[in-house]
């Protein structure tokens, strides 16, 4: 899938436009590049390959927030229906998270610590979460669910 690339942190514009600053590193508008493979797609996301199973960022929206009540809404994304691999040689570098294809944040995971997984707590609204996986093998691997 086509979409253009912060050559200095890997962030990805996802709804066709390279903002006048790269909300993640700062970086001018001249440092995004479109590239025609920026992000891996599941092809048929009932009958996933082995690899998609280890890729595709799996995506819960939990109505009622566990920690600030009456006014949140949790994301919670692991990487992979079959977990992802947390090695120093292979994986998951960071995952975005956009909802209506706005970016609004950036968890980096550190290898052999951490497990392919991050949270985040929103103010409740409606539209689309999607999500971003920096594999440090595989490439960028895109999903999205409805808030």
């Amino acid at each position: 899938m086509k979409a253009l690339v912060c050559k200095v942190c890997g962030f990805v514009a996802i709804n066709g436009t390279a903002p006048e600053k790269c909300p993640v590193c700062g970086a001018p508008k001249e440092a995004f590049q479109e590239k025609e493979n920026a992000l891996n797609v599941a092809k048929d996301k009932n009958n996933l390959t082995e690899a998609e199973k280890k890729h595709v960022p799996v995506i819960k929206v939990v109505e009622m927030c566990g920690l600030i009540t009456g006014s949140c809404k949790d994301i919670n994304v692991k990487i992979g229906e079959v977990e992802h691999p947390m090695l120093s040689n292979h994986y998951i570098v960071h995952i975005d998270f956009y909802i209506d294809k706005e970016f609004i944040s950036r968890v980096i995971l550190t290898p052999e610590k951490l497990n392919p997984a991050a949270a985040i707590h929103i103010k409740p609204r409606q539209g689309t979460v999607t999500v971003v996986a920096l594999c440090s093998v595989h490439g960028a691997w895109i999903n999205e669910a409805a808030l």
